[in-house]
This record gives C-alpha cells, sequence and structure tokens, in this order.
C-alpha cells in the first residue's frame, strides 16, 4: 500500500496554510498587487500570490495530463508502469493531482512523432518534454504557458540557486522575449576530454608523467607514452596501436581527438559568436588546421592508428580489451561503462586520467549545453506551476531530505534499486553546474571520516563512498563495479577538481541556438564534406594547404547562411 498518511498531513498542511493566508489577507489591504506587478489571475498560476507554498497540495483534485518519454527495457519493478508507479503515487498524493498519460512513445524519433502529432492537432498533453526547436515553434505558434511568475513564487530557494550556478545561461536558453516559456532540464559542466593512460604499464615501463603536479601533460609527454608503448609492448599483444580514435567529429569526447584539437585552442562543430557579432565555426579556423597538421604528423610518425578513419567504436573496444593500446581518450566517466571492459579483461588494470595543456600550460574547455531538454505547459492549463512543484519535489525534496525513508519509503526504495529516470513524471534532470565537484567533495570528505554517511548530499554519492571504501581495503578487487566506480570520482572527478584548483582552465562559451532552417537542410552535407576531408588530410591524401579551400567549399554549401541566421537568432 502506498503511503497515504503522507497525503492526508499534506493535504491537512495545505489547507491550514491557506485558512492562515485568507485570514491574515482579511485584515490586509484587499488591492495590494503581486511583487511582479501582475493580477494574480493572470497570466500563469491560477493560484494567488498568497498561496504560493512551494509543496501545497490543492484543495479540489487537478488533473493533469502527460507526454511520456519511454524506454524500450527500462529499470522498473514488476507490476509497475509509466503510469502507475511509487514516483507518480507520490506526486498525486502529495499535491491531490490525478496524472494520466496523454501518450508514451520510446525516446527519440517515436516520441518526436508523438509530440508532432500533438502540435500539428493543437491538442497538447498539459506537460510535457521537448528538444529546443519544438520549444521555439510552440512559443512561436503561442501554444505553451509564460511560466515566469510560477518559477519566481513557487520554485525553491534550492531550485533557483541550481539554476543560478549557471550564471543565467540555462534559464535564458528558455526564456522569449523576457519571459520563461519552459522549465529546462540542466546539463552541467563535465570539464575537458580526459587522456587515460593504463598506469599498470606506466609502472611496468617505470615512465612518470605529469612531473610539475599540474594535474596536465604536454603533447610531447603523450607521444613519449605512445612510442613506448608501441615499442614495448606491455600489453604483450604482438600489435600493439598508439593512439587510436573513431572518426564521428560530433563533438563528443569519447573515443575522438578532442582532446588534441582543444589543445590547439579548437572546437569542431561548435558555433561562437565574435565581438563584432559575426558568428563562426570551430571546425573552420586556423587552429582547426593547426590540429590537422599535428595530427597528420602524428600519423607519418607510426603514433596515430594506420587504420585511423576506417575504425569503429567496436574496433576501438576491442583493441582496449586485447591489450593493443592503453591510451583512452573519453570524459570523466568512462571506466563506469567503458574501461570496466578492460578491467573484466584483466584484472591488473588500472587507469590515470590526465589532460592535455596547450603551448601555455592551460587546458582549453567549452562550456557544455546548458540545457538538455525543456519541460513546457500547455498554454490555457490552469495550474502552470505544478510543472514547479513535480520540480522541486524530485529535485529538491527528494535529494535533500534526511527522513526519505520515513516520509516516502516507497520513493526510497526506489532511489536503493536504481529505478530508472524516466519513471519520474518529468523526466528532467536537475542538478547544480557544480555538481560533479560537490559530490566529489563529500565523498572524499566522508572516506576520510571527516563527515557521516549521514551528511553526504545525495543518494549517489553516499553509494559511491562505499564502492570507494571498498576498493581502498582492497585496491587489486575484483569486483568491477567498485573499482569502476573508484575510478571514476577519485580519478575521473579528482582531475577537474585538481584542474580548477591549479586555475588551469580555460573555459569559451559556445553559441546554443537550436536549429535553423539552413541547418535541417544542409547540416548532414556540411557533416559529410567535413569528415571527408579531414580524414584525407590527416592520412596524406590531401594536403592540409587545402584548408583554405575546405573553408570556402563549406560556407559555400550552407555554411555561411548557417552563421547569419544564427548571427540574427543571437541578436
Amino acid at each position: 500500500m502506498r503511503n497515504k498518511n503522507l497525503w492526508k498531513k499534506s493535504i491537512v498542511l495545505g489547507m491550514t496554510l491557506t485558512m492562515i493566508l485568507f485570514l491574515a489577507a482579511c485584515g490586509a489591504d484587499n488591492t495590494k498587487e503581486p511583487k511582479d506587478g501582475k493580477s494574480s489571475q493572470s497570466g500563469d498560476g491560477a493560484q494567488t500570490e498568497e498561496n504560493t507554498d512551494p509543496y501545497g497540495a490543492y484543495e479540489e483534485t487537478v488533473t493533469c495530463t502527460l507526454g511520456r518519454q519511454t524506454l524500450q527495457n527500462p529499470k522498473i519493478p514488476e507490476g509497475d508502469s509509466y503510469e502507475n508507479n511509487a514516483y507518480t503515487d507520490w506526486v498525486e498524493k502529495r499535491f491531490n493531482v490525478d496524472l494520466t498519460n496523454a501518450f508514451e512513445a520510446n525516446d527519440g524519433e517515436d516520441y518526436e512523432r508523438q509530440v508532432s502529432l500533438a502540435i500539428a492537432s493543437e491538442e497538447l498533453p498539459d506537460m510535457m518534454i521537448v528538444g529546443r526547436a519544438t520549444l521555439e515553434e510552440l512559443v512561436e505558434d503561442d501554444l505553451v504557458e509564460d511560466l515566469t511568475s510560477s518559477y519566481d513564487n513557487y520554485a525553491t530557494d534550492y531550485i533557483k540557486g541550481i539554476y543560478d550556478s549557471y550564471d543565467g545561461r540555462c534559464l535564458d536558453s528558455a526564456t522569449f522575449d523576457g519571459k520563461l516559456m519552459a522549465i529546462p532540464s540542466t546539463n552541467p559542466d563535465s570539464a575537458p576530454s580526459q587522456i587515460w593512460i593504463r598506469q599498470d604499464w606506466l609502472d611496468k615501463l617505470e615512465i612518470k608523467l605529469d612531473e610539475d603536479g599540474n594535474a596536465a601533460i604536454t603533447r610531447e609527454e603523450l607521444e613519449m607514452v605512445a612510442k613506448a608503448f608501441l615499442e614495448k609492448d606491455p600489453g604483450e599483444s604482438g600489435n600493439p596501436v598508439g593512439i587510436s580514435f573513431t572518426y564521428d567529429m560530433n563533438g563528443s569526447e569519447t573515443l575522438e581527438m578532442q582532446a588534441i584539437s582543444a589543445s590547439f585552442g579548437a572546437f569542431q562543430k561548435q558555433w561562437f559568436q565574435k565581438e563584432d557579432g559575426t558568428v563562426y565555426n570551430g571546425s573552420t579556423t586556423p587552429e582547426m588546421k593547426k590540429t590537422l597538421e599535428y595530427m597528420n604528423q602524428l600519423f607519418k610518425d607510426g603514433i596515430l592508428d594506420p587504420q585511423f578513419g576506417t575504425r569503429t567504436w567496436d574496433d576501438i573496444t576491442a583493441l582496449m580489451t586485447n591489450g593493443q593500446t592503453g591510451i583512452i581518450f573519453g570524459a570523466w566517466h568512462i571506466p563506469d561503462w567503458l574501461l570496466s571492459n578492460v578491467k573484466s579483461m584483466d584484472q591488473n588494470a588500472a587507469f590515470t586520467a590526465f589532460a592535455l595543456e596547450d603551448d601555455k600550460g592551460k587546458v582549453n574547455v567549452f562550456h557544455n549545453n546548458p540545457a538538455a531538454n525543456y519541460v513546457v505547459v500547455r498554454k490555457g492549463y490552469e495550474h502552470p506551476e505544478l510543472a514547479i512543484k513535480i520540480v522541486n519535489l524530485f529535485h529538491d525534496e527528494r535529494v535533500t531530505s534526511k527522513t526519505l525513508k520515513d516520509d516516502a519509503p516507497e520513493v526510497y526504495e526506489y532511489e536503493q534499486l536504481g529505478v530508472d529516470g524516466s519513471v519520474r513524471p518529468l523526466r528532467i534532470e536537475v542538478n547544480s553546474n557544480v555538481s560533479l565537484l560537490n559530490d566529489y567533495g563529500a565523498i572524499v570528505q566522508c572516506v576520510n571520516g571527516d563527515i557521516t554517511i549521514d551528511e553526504v548530499p545525495t543518494l549517489e554519492a553516499k553509494n559511491i563512498v562505499g564502492c570507494v571504501q571498498r576498493y581502498n581495503e582492497d585496491p587489486n578487487t575484483t569486483d568491477v563495479i567498485d573499482w569502476a566506480r573508484y575510478h571514476s570520482r577519485m580519478k575521473g572527478i579528482q582531475l577537474i577538481q585538481d584542474l580548477t584548483d591549479y586555475d588551469s582552465l580555460v573555459w569559451v562559451s559556445p553559441l546554443y541556438l537550436g536549429t535553423t532552417k539552413t541547418m535541417k537542410n544542409k547540416s548532414a552535407n556540411l557533416d559529410k564534406l567535413e569528415a571527408e576531408t579531414f580524414i584525407k588530410m590527416i592520412i596524406g591524401e590531401e594536403s592540409t594547404d587545402q584548408f583554405d579551400s575546405f573553408v570556402e567549399q563549406w560556407n559555400a554549401q550552407g555554411g555561411a547562411a548557417i552563421c547569419e541566421e544564427l548571427a540574427e537568432k543571437a541578436q
């Protein structure tokens, strides 16, 4: 049975608060204007400003329909569903609402198709998740609610602090003509692409890196390690490979060359704006040309994989697990799902993460798109503030409550089971831009005995503490989970913390303005042109002297038009 006592207590609390506020209002000036200067019954929100409890239940049951993104194989207890589970029950009982799914569809094309059908028929659910391009369409067609006062009046201080940590970049992405038209799902910065090097191989060959202790290595050091691994074959594979990449050039950092290009100040496929307002793409800069020249030299020297340009993701994974390569490029979290494959095949495997510095000893990195997707509320829905209340519940109370186990035992159980986040009514994440470092700091303090496990702020961080403690007790553990969590946090995130402490990071801010008309029609051809040209230049089939010619073609085939469109949108 679901916890009905909590629901009843919330109803009583909400009614009591309503009565108190009503009595207070009777003795006050009834002509008092809201803080934002708007009528409490106009614009967004049917509740008056005097009743803005961020967790308050409604006196009368409120209905709310949802568009739900589902997964093919979600981790969800048997018998529960997307419409009926501990998370939806928590919302329904806490706020006195009735949630129903207007539609369910698997994430990706299926979900986007359902959203498109809903928009075309103008029969939108009360709330749903959309991408940036769809948000722009909905705002242009006046189909979604202005959430400005709902956010101002109902968002908790904790939630507002999270969004403030992005220096306005996150909420700005959902703001049109000064109005907040959606609630963004946050996407925290994860710092630079890291170079994960087999530490057991470095020890075997008695190689020491980062002698200056700034948590970063030079390109020369990277080349030295790659040559040593090629010549000495510490993995005893018989066919070692120095450095290997896939070639998607989609701005990703895993198994791609982003760390190298960033060391030259190049950020492929990212859009930037100059002070004069003009927009350019990082793939067309002089710094990108220098990157290609360097990559071509690595290829000539035999350091870069001779099969560069044809290796697939699975191919490189095989090189790792077969002991053919010990230099892997990727994010802080790849031990959890990629490098763990190496540990499964070789119990001696250990990695250390490094950043790649530029010629000035700095590590260049760009801010992530601060908003992954958006919660929108149907124009005319009487309770748009409910979206904010749901965000408060899942991303404040669920995360920060010290009594969740007693107050919402079934929700607590879901957390312990690792139930998929897509099962929540609104599938978004709301995390501080520095949440990685905050959690890491708490994990370190707890492992060192400076704070208790109850003082660790999040359930995930609490679980990581256990993994780290068990790994510390037995570094030779055969438990891949403990090994992976230790490496991703105590090496991956520790590197980010070290780079922050050394003031080594140089941040740049790309433009994230959604999709333009020309992008929709020309991006595929531009990506193909870029990939074919860059691969040829790297392997020497085409001279890097032809880079300017590539830029001219790129502009002529739609690149220049996209730059102009983005510049107009950025005004």
